[in-house]
């Protein structure tokens, strides 16, 4: 049994169960406690890992996900088990970092969000994608286009 105390989170105080494919359904949200504030979330996961969908030789990245939270926030259980559903899945580079901004602006309508991946060189060449999002309509929309054509891809990833 379950010692979670917030509502609607399954993940957290349980037994870990780790999906065998790419899993979005793992993936939960709870209310931000502070929806009328502007802030950074940032979450690195070093030891991400999925396939390449041509060779089914496994690819290795470190994932950056920075978001400006609104109403609803990404449990980080259940992100690790969602990037962890990865780890069998085959994708191209460019595909997970985009799937994965995805899958979580369905999960919380953030305010921003922006996702990058850092992966290891293979065959000689490393590929740093990144992708981002700001909310239509809004200040943030402008931010995601000022942030995307500032971006100097050749530094992969500065913080």
């Amino acid at each position: 049994m379950s010692t979670n105390h917030i509502e609607g989170l399954s993940h957290l105080g349980g037994k870990t169960e780790y999906k065998d494919d790419y899993a979005p359904e793992v993936l939960e949200a709870f209310d931000n406690k502070h929806p009328g504030n502007d802030y950074w979330v940032a979450f690195n996961c070093p030891e991400f890992t999925s396939l390449c969908p041509i060779t089914g030789q496994p690819d290795f990245a470190t994932i950056h996900i920075n978001y400006l939270p609104d109403i609803k926030m990404v449990e980080s259980k259940a992100l690790k088990l969602y990037l962890f559903s990865f780890r069998n899945h085959g994708a191209f580079h460019e595909d997970c970092v985009n799937i994965i901004m995805k899958d979580l602006i369905k999960l919380m309508d953030p305010r921003y969000i922006e996702v990058i991946g850092v992966f290891t060189p293979r065959g000689g060449i490393s590929i740093y994608p990144y992708c981002n999002y700001g909310r239509p309509g809004t200040e943030y929309e402008q931010m995601a286009k000022t942030r995307l054509l500032n971006r100097n891809p050749q530094q992969g990833y500065k913080g």
